[in-house]
Formats: C-alpha cells, sequence, structure tokens
C-alpha cells in the first residue's frame, strides 16, 4: 500500500509542475502531506518524480512510437501515467508487474479511459526494457530547445552538453557550517569539506535529521549559492542589506561573518521561514517583509547583496521541472524586475560601498547583460572584479574576462556539480 500511495503522490505531482500550478517542492510537500507518506516511500515518490522530470525528453521519445496518435494536451493525467510507468522501467529497475500494474491502476476520473491503452503501452516498453532508451541522444532530448540553443550560443554545445549531463544525475547535499568548522562536520557527518568552503554529503534522507541540525550548526546551501555573500570580504560590524533574502542561507552566511544584516523580502510566508530559520541557528538578523522596490534603508548600507528572482536555470539539477515550466517569454518579463531592483539596490548603498548582485540562472540576459545596462545608465557604479583567490577551488573559466563569477552546473562534475550562478561585484564611487 505504502509504494502505491507514493506512485499516487508522484502523479499528482507531475500533474502540478507539468500544468504549471505548483513548483515540484511545493507540490510534493502537499502530496507528501495528503498521502501521509514518510521514510522509504516518501523517498520513492521523491525519486520517482526527479527521475521523471530529469528524463522527460528521453521517456516522451520512447513513449511516442507505441502511441497511434500523440494524447491531447486535456488527458495530462494519462501521459504522467505512462510517463511514470516508463521511468520505472526504464530508468529504475522497478519490476515490470509493479511498475505496469501498480502505475496503470492510477487512471481515474477523465483519465480512466486510458487504462487500456497504458497497460499495453507500458507492457511493451517492458518487453524492451532500458535499452529502448538512446544514451547518445540523452542530453539533448531531455532539454527544452530553447534552453539548449541558448546555452550553445553562449557556453559552446559542447558545454551546453556538459551542462545538460549535469542534470541527469542527483545531485549531493551542501551544508554551510555557521561556525567554520567544516572538516569537523565533514567528518561527524561523513561528507567532504569542500574547497571553497562548506560540507558536501551523499544526499540520503532529509537535512533535518541530520545531526547538528537541531542545534544550529549547519543549513543546507549549494555551494554556488554560497560564494556571492563572500565576495564582500571582511563584514564584521559592517550593515549589509540582504534584498530578496529569503528562506535567509546568505543572510545567515553574513550575520555569521559579524555583519549588522537586514534582510528584505515581500514574501511574509517566506520571511516567517527565514526568522524560524535564524532563531534555529542563533543569528541576529533584522527581518523586514517589504517590497525592495520601494523600501529603503534609515542610514546607506555599507553593502547590499541582491540574489534577484530569476529563471532559475541554473538550478535544474536540483529544482528539474525549471526546465519544463519556464521559457523565454518567463525570462524576458523578469528583465524589468532585475532592472529596477539593481536601482533600488544602488540607492541604498554609501559612497564606497558594495553592491553584489546574483542570480541563479545560466541565460546571459539575467547575468552579464543586465549589469551591463547598469553600468551604463549609473557612471557612478564600477566594477570590483573577482580574483581567483577569492574563489580557490573552482574551475579557471568560472572567472569571466571582465572578472564576474560564472559557475556551471558541469563544474565539480567529478564531485557531483553544482548550481549556476552568475555573480557580479560593483562598488559605488
Amino acid at each position: 500500500m505504502g509504494l502505491s500511495r507514493a506512485r499516487a503522490a508522484a502523479l499528482s505531482v507531475l500533474d502540478a509542475t507539468l500544468s504549471g500550478r505548483a513548483t515540484l517542492d511545493r507540490a510534493f510537500e502537499r502530496a507528501a502531506a495528503r498521502e501521509d507518506l514518510t521514510g522509504p516511500d516518501r523517498g520513492f515518490a521523491r525519486l520517482l518524480v526527479a527521475v521523471t522530470l530529469r528524463r522527460l525528453g528521453e521517456i516522451d521519445a520512447v513513449i511516442a512510437p507505441f502511441l497511434r496518435r500523440p494524447l491531447p494536451k486535456k488527458a495530462l493525467t494519462a501521459s504522467n501515467i505512462l510517463r511514470l510507468g516508463a521511468a520505472q522501467l526504464l530508468f529504475l529497475n522497478t519490476p515490470a508487474h509493479a511498475a505496469v500494474g501498480e502505475t496503470t491502476g492510477l487512471a481515474r476520473g477523465q483519465a480512466a479511459s486510458y487504462k487500456g491503452l497504458a497497460n499495453a503501452v507500458l507492457r511493451r516498453i517492458a518487453e524492451g526494457g532500458p535499452a529502448l532508451a538512446d544514451p547518445s541522444k540523452a542530453a539533448r532530448r531531455n532539454t527544452p530547445g530553447w534552453l539548449w540553443e541558448s546555452w550553445a550560443k553562449a557556453y559552446g554545445a559542447d558545454v551546453a552538453g556538459r551542462i545538460a549531463d549535469a542534470h541527469m544525475v542527483e545531485p549531493p547535499l551542501d551544508l554551510t557550517v555557521r561556525d567554520g568548522a567544516d572538516a569537523r562536520w565533514a567528518a561527524a557527518l561523513g561528507g567532504e569539506a569542500l574547497p571553497t568552503g562548506g560540507v558536501r554529503l551523499v544526499a540520503t534522507g532529509r537535512p533535518t535529521d541530520l545531526a547538528g541540525y537541531g542545534d544550529g550548526a549547519w543549513w543546507p546551501q549549494d555551494a554556488a549559492a554560497a560564494l556571492p555573500a563572500r565576495l564582500f570580504g571582511p563584514v564584521a560590524g559592517k550593515s549589509i542589506v540582504d534584498l530578496c533574502a529569503a528562506p535567509g542561507g546568505k543572510s545567515a552566511q553574513l550575520a555569521a561573518a559579524g555583519a549588522r544584516v537586514t534582510a528584505v523580502d515581500i514574501a511574509e510566508p517566506r520571511m516567517r521561514r527565514l526568522a524560524e530559520n535564524m532563531r534555529r541557528l542563533k543569528l541576529d538578523v533584522t527581518a523586514v517583509v517589504a517590497d525592495s522596490l520601494e523600501w529603503r534603508p534609515d542610514m546607506p548600507a555599507d553593502g547590499v547583496l541582491l540574489d534577484a528572482p530569476c529563471s532559475a536555470t541554473g538550478t535544474i539539477r536540483r529544482h528539474p521541472d525549471v526546465a519544463w515550466s519556464k521559457s523565454t517569454a518567463a525570462v524576458r518579463a523578469l528583465l524589468p524586475i532585475q532592472s529596477e531592483l539593481l536601482d533600488a539596490a544602488a540607492e541604498m548603498l554609501k559612497p564606497g560601498g558594495v553592491l553584489v548582485y546574483a542570480c541563479c540562472s545560466l541565460q546571459p540576459a539575467e547575468g552579464p547583460e543586465q549589469i551591463a545596462r547598469f553600468l551604463e545608465r549609473k557612471a557612478d557604479f564600477a566594477r570590483k572584479p573577482i580574483g581567483p583567490d577569492e574563489v580557490s577551488g573552482l574551475p579557471e573559466d568560472a572567472l569571466t574576462s571582465d572578472g564576474d563569477l560564472r559557475t556551471l552546473p558541469c563544474h565539480w562534475a567529478e564531485r557531483g556539480g553544482m548550481d549556476g550562478f552568475y555573480v557580479a561585484r560593483l562598488i559605488r564611487a
């Protein structure tokens, strides 16, 4: 019964994410609670969804020849039943009787009329087995065309392929340690102390179940996401404003380093979570629920960190739904918001203050092109190039010719990769 509930939850999550109704994380938490999933059942459901989304292009390519015609858009649930079954047969080594019978059994309501079709198609996929998927075409098939074309143009076809390969691998769990005792916690948790700081673990179970979480010794944060806050240099005693701050990983870094941090975010529920995180971590951060475009500090700040809302295409390895939920139109819609937030951040800085702009996007329009436009309209700002010694341990190509930071999912491939981030450091004259 447990795995039946897990498959039902997985179907619900796929329906929600691929219809655009919810993000993967939000949809999964709701479905897991509704189906009362715990332990291995919860883990199986999460793995099943993640593998289906990571391999969606391959899965659809395998299913297509067994259909006389593509299923209509209104038959999304039926399509997702086929996808979940195929994912189990092709990539999870699930016994055929369970993958076919249990998954087909999910067909209810409008999808009930497709139950016979689903059973027949999945049986044929079971007969062919994993050999039906062509590994040589995996990277291209599992990447939507608009993303592939943009990455090939920006980074070259070879790097685009390596980025896509990185997205098919389950990412490790990265932690930022509050007191910097990375080696001690790496040993305690059976992980690796990273050259850029922090600890990397093989992702197993929920972070909240690990030693040290309840005591506030560390917090989950991808290795790349931990870099922007470090680029202010020594911050003890300085006033730093963290814009779009929730859930607070970067605020925590700055506060742990001794900065006087004001965290600003417009989303009240997310700021409640930030406040909870700071209490657990025993860190003093001033949390402000406000629109960053309108809010201003009482006094100009020494530094402003803007982790701008973006398409998040650099986080597909952790959030595989992003690949299928975003579009070129979605990227274009974000550009004015990022531009306005940059201008607002500039107004919060004192002369000589530092502005660090970051976004977890691989799209140049949201990164270097955004900064180029900012510098054109703000004569009193200039780049403060990031030096190799500030990001030691990263590949040489992580620093651009302009002195900005650009991490890619395929960086540290031998370690499990990292999120794609763009970071520029600017100083006010």
